[in-house]
């Protein structure tokens, strides 16, 4: 498994990331905390990932209501791993419960996440949001500050737009930012990505799929299954859900089955193609969903093939 570096720190991270927000919940939804993977075929995934050289995991307080951290937590107990560990703050814990970059309560939640996960630090710690209430110099103040006291080795942000980071950047530096990216989410070309390449910080991609859009199991004329994120949680990718989409979709799967592969795996080898990307985050929530972003690493594709597969969703 190849690895990367996070931006001028010096952790490295490997190229696939597993993304733990399915279990004990989907995401940082209260609502659906306690539903999502429990903890026996949780351990099921990580030890078919750690035996696959994917050795960083990604994962929030929020993320089950905490659940996901003490899974982690109880599996790192059980094996003896020493995996690459990434977690984020900002959601509530639970329905009405505080949330936000204050100093007070980002110390507090770093404090409860590595309890949970039963260690003394993180490699990397990231705001999972940008917080209107709290000003950017105080929460530069605070990440720097706990990674000048050892408890992470590099910190970053995620889900910030452009304007923000900019804000940020007049600030201080992450080392790495974390957002969502992909064929049908490519907001971040325009100004997010060369900007993180020009100051040397790291761009890590969570939902390189899109929610399960550009595997290519959903229909526009069908209801999703019952389990599946676009059914529990579709607000996130609502936006996309056209006749215009799904067209452009059916023209992605037929490129797919044309190369001799599936379209999950041509969009993760989509988003790995592209020079700026450090890594992506996968959400796996069965051991076969582990295989497409594996094969991905074998998929070489030239600049001008991804533009192809990208120009198919303009």
């Amino acid at each position: 498994m190849e690895r990367r570096r996070l931006g001028a720190s010096g952790v490295e991270v490997s190229r696939i990331i597993f993304g733990a927000g399915n279990f004990g919940g989907i995401g940082s939804a209260p609502e659906l905390f306690g539903q999502g993977t429990t903890e026996e075929p949780a351990f099921e995934l990580l030890d078919a990932a750690w035996n696959l050289g994917i050795t960083t995991l990604d994962t929030a307080d929020a993320y089950g209501g905490g659940r996901s951290e003490t899974t982690i937590g109880k599996w790192i107990a059980s094996r003896g791993h020493k995996p690459e560990i990434t977690t984020k703050t900002f959601n509530p814990m639970e329905a009405g419960a505080d949330h936000g970059l204050g100093r007070a309560r980002v110390t507090r939640q770093l404090e409860s996440s590595l309890d949970r996960l039963g260690v003394d630090r993180v490699d990397a710690y990231l705001a999972h949001d940008f917080d209107l209430d709290t000003p950017l110099e105080e929460v530069v103040e605070t990440f720097d500050g706990l990674k000048q006291a050892g408890v992470i080795r590099a910190w970053g942000v995620s889900n910030f737009d452009s304007p923000q980071l900019r804000e940020l950047f007049e600030l201080g530096r992450p080392s790495l930012v974390q957002n969502g990216y992909s064929l049908l989410q490519r907001s971040d070309e325009e100004d997010v990505i060369p900007l993180c390449a020009d100051i040397n910080i790291a761009y890590v991609v969570h939902s390189p799929l899109s929610g399960g859009l550009l595997a290519g199991k959903y229909r526009r004329d069908q209801q999703p299954a019952d389990n599946s994120r676009l059914a529990l949680r579709p607000g996130p990718y609502q936006h996309l859900l056209t006749d215009a989409t799904f067209a452009n979709i059916g023209e992605f799967v037929e490129a797919a089955i044309e190369r001799g592969v599936t379209p999950a795996t041509l969009a993760f080898a989509w988003v790995l193609a592209q020079p700026d990307v450090t890594a992506i985050v996968i959400g796996p929530s069965r051991v076969e969903h582990l295989g497409p972003p594996i094969e991905a690493l074998d998929v070489r594709l030239t600049k001008d093939e991804a533009d192809e597969l990208a120009a198919l969703f303009d």
